[in-house]
């Protein structure tokens, strides 16, 4: 096989530049600038009540850990425990992380069996900025628990916006 010496190509600068603006204009229409924030409490709210799906929300069977105020809202620690038996008859199904102003409020969503042993998880999640943190909780009758930490981001805008 008989490989061929590539000629050499050059760019101009007006080629360069034309590229560049090429690629500015792409950037600005796809989108691939950093989300603002643009949950509300509101949409946290309507997030909650979709999860529901129209069931009696409930306070109370969860403890939730998480810091009053951290420093840097793109790792912050959060801890859950949903009180539960986690027998056939009496177990956590499902729990929901949801933030009121992050650029969408679904965190996460994490799910469980009798199996499981304990409806607990230890994990970090990014927030916008101050703001409140719900938990919701999906039993396997069918009911849903809720529970609200809030955190305070010191330095302004966290790991989402």
């Amino acid at each position: 096989m008989i490989i061929e010496p590539m000629e050499e190509y050059r760019l101009s600068r007006r080629q360069v530049l034309v590229l560049g603006g090429v690629a500015l204009a792409t950037t600005a229409i796809f989108g691939l600038t950093p989300f603002n924030a643009k949950a509300s409490p509101k949409e946290a709210r309507a997030k909650l009540a979709e999860l529901a799906k129209g069931a009696e929300l409930q306070k109370g069977r969860i403890n939730i850990t998480l810091p009053k105020l951290t420093q840097d809202g793109s790792r912050t620690r959060i801890k859950f425990a949903v009180d539960s038996p986690m027998t056939e008859q009496d177990y956590v199904k499902s729990v929901h992380i949801l933030a009121e102003r992050n650029t969408v409020p679904n965190v996460g969503t994490y799910h469980f069996t009798p199996l499981s042993g304990k409806a607990e998880i230890t994990t970090r999640i990014r927030i916008v900025k101050s703001q409140t943190i719900i938990v919701a909780a999906e039993m396997s009758d069918g009911s849903i628990y809720y529970a609200k930490a809030r955190c305070n981001v010191a330095r302004g805008a966290g790991g989402c916006g």
